[in-house]
């Protein structure tokens, strides 16, 4: 086994995997990745299952160090500089971290999370079946809580070989899809409001909830409701009249009444927008939100055979120098 060093980390930080199921008549939300697509074409990229753990790394940057041998990495998620030693890494492609060398990401330049997957995963120890960190509820593995600066992450050591890249569909700007309800009713007019009106994501947001800024919705019969289930995307309205997108670290009930639903094939598209950029919120029927999950679920299972091999070529820059690039140029004012 070798090592990954965690030399220095921005605050939301943390080990994720495919998330924690089975287990929310106990009161545990599923957690896991705020972006599905990037956390498989990382862990594709080198040779892991689509759903398991690696690191999620927020918007700010962090170093990090290959101790006691290599390690096989993979970068995807939001676009941001990767070097090692000073050397460019490319995005979604694997590379090997030698032993003694260190990875230096810088801040998120667009979108908001970035997936670094290791060769062998992350080892740890499941919770309820799963690594996937929910620091609120204390669960998560190896650490229930994001990482830290001297965290050290055991994983399996990797050999040169060849590398792999994946070409990925670009995020669209489109509309968040929603499926509307199942408390609409308890808006009235103001349903129109919700999803004609433009849209921001508050600075204020975390894992457990997008606020959002833009008009208020008022509510008919008041806000307090009795509580009852929430999922994924569930996007409830509390006494301000400023709706909240329930994210992967939600609790698993509620009692403001939910105007809408986001679907979960535009779960990863939300949570990759950066604060302050406006968007807009279009209702879609059952049927095309399913269809849209069809299509989110055939990308993931296709990953494996959209690999292709990464081929780099290298500059002699000395050779470059030395070489009679002009070739039989001569000096135009020679008669």
């Amino acid at each position: 086994m070798s090592r990954l060093i965690i030399d220095s980390v921005g605050p939301a930080t943390s080990v994720q995997d495919g998330g924690r199921h089975g287990a929310q008549r106990y009161g545990l939300t599923p957690s896991g990745a705020m972006d599905r697509v990037s956390l498989a074409a990382a862990n594709v990229l080198v040779g892991n299952a689509p759903v398991a753990a690696a690191i999620e790394l927020g918007p700010l940057g962090a170093t990090l160090t290959a101790r006691e041998g290599a390690l096989r990495l993979a970068l995807t998620g939001a676009e941001r500089a990767a070097a090692i030693d000073g050397k460019a890494i490319l995005l979604n492609e694997s590379f090997l971290l030698g032993e003694g060398k260190t990875l230096t990401l810088g801040i998120a330049r667009s979108q908001v999370f970035s997936y670094l997957a290791i060769a062998g995963s992350i080892d740890g120890e499941p919770m309820f079946g799963s690594l996937a960190v929910n620091a609120r509820a204390g669960l998560g593995s190896p650490f229930p809580r994001p990482l830290q600066a001297g965290d050290v992450i055991p994983a399996q050591s990797a050999k040169p070989g060849d590398e792999r890249r994946l070409d990925l569909p670009k995020l669209a700007d489109d509309p968040i899809r929603v499926v509307l309800g199942p408390q609409d009713d308890e808006f009235g007019d103001d349903v129109a409001a919700f999803l004609d009106g433009e849209w921001k994501i508050s600075a204020t947001s975390d894992r457990m909830g997008y606020r959002l800024e833009g008009p208020q919705i008022r509510h008919q019969h008041g806000h307090n409701i009795v509580s009852d289930g929430t999922v994924d995307g569930s996007i409830q309205v509390p006494g301000n009249g400023q709706p909240i997108v329930l994210m992967s670290d939600r609790g698993t009930s509620g009692g403001y009444p939910k105007i809408a639903t986001v679907i979960t094939a535009d779960l990863g598209r939300l949570a990759q927008r950066q604060p302050g950029r406006p968007f807009r919120f279009a209702a879609v029927s059952m049927d095309e939100a399913q269809a849209a999950y069809r299509a989110m679920a055939k990308l993931i299972r296709s990953l494996p055979d959209r690999l292709q091999d990464a081929r780099h070529v290298t500059l002699d820059l000395d050779a470059l120098v030395t070489a009679n690039v002009a070739g039989a140029a001569i000096d135009a004012l020679d008669g």
